[in-house]
């Protein structure tokens, strides 16, 4: 493992993810940058005992099209309790009408196509052609769960993410109708309360999840969480 410095401190360092090696790849997460908030390593591959070595330690890729690889693990973490969800009035009469149809597992390869489409007049995306291979190969070992949202036949919203023991680390949600996205993250929080999950994983801090019941944990906390949950 390389070590690189980067232009802030010597205190801050930057570590080099040695190709085709997993044991003890990655430093500890106490050594992620702050600026920006949790860069924690860069290189290495997508290989499907990486990703789960990476998600357990509290780890997860992102980068854009055309660099290396880079992993984080952000400071505070922000998480979702699955029976914390908030669902609003008007939510919950629309999922009375039952107006959709909610599947789990039956069509994740549609799901992470329809998340990496372009969105908002930008043709960027986060899943690349390499990120789609590599969580179809965690998928092949039993290891993503996908929601979809159904209507007339047609796959309307939808998210999947990575699932190690009782915890749920979201990855991507897309929705082409109003609230079907909302409708799969209540699906996922109730399947996930149901099956004593204790943890949803969101990763980043949004409004939007926060309007939805996420919250922020600090590192340390969730790390604990994940040694205590991920190898149930």
């Amino acid at each position: 493992m390389t070590q690189l410095t980067n232009n802030q401190s010597s205190s801050n360092k930057l570590y080099w993810v040695a190709d085709n090696v997993i044991a003890d790849t990655f430093p500890p997460v106490e050594t992620a940058l702050h600026d920006p908030n949790g860069l924690l390593a860069i290189g290495g591959d997508l290989s499907a005992d990486r990703l789960l070595d990476a998600y357990g330690k509290g780890i997860f890729p992102w980068y854009s099209q055309g660099q290396p690889i880079l992993w984080w693990s952000p400071d505070p973490r922000c998480v979702l309790i699955p029976n914390e969800m908030y669902i609003s009035k008007s939510l919950k009469k629309l999922m009375r009408k039952n107006k959709f149809i909610i599947t789990n597992n039956k069509a994740f390869d549609d799901v992470i196509s329809k998340c990496a489409e372009p969105r908002n007049g930008n043709p960027d995306t986060w899943i690349t052609n390499e990120i789609n291979d590599a969580y179809k190969a965690l998928n092949n070992k039993g290891h993503i769960l996908s929601i979809e949202v159904w209507h007339n036949n047609y796959l309307v919203g939808g998210l999947y993410g990575v699932v190690l023991g009782k915890v749920f680390f979201g990855e991507s949600m897309f929705s082409n109708i109003s609230n079907a996205s909302k409708v799969a993250l209540a699906h996922l929080a109730d399947l996930l309360k149901t099956n004593n999950f204790k943890l949803i994983d969101c990763q980043i801090y949004s409004k939007h999840l926060q309007s939805l019941g996420a919250k922020p944990m600090q590192r340390n906390l969730f790390i604990n969480t994940l040694k205590h949950y991920c190898n149930i």
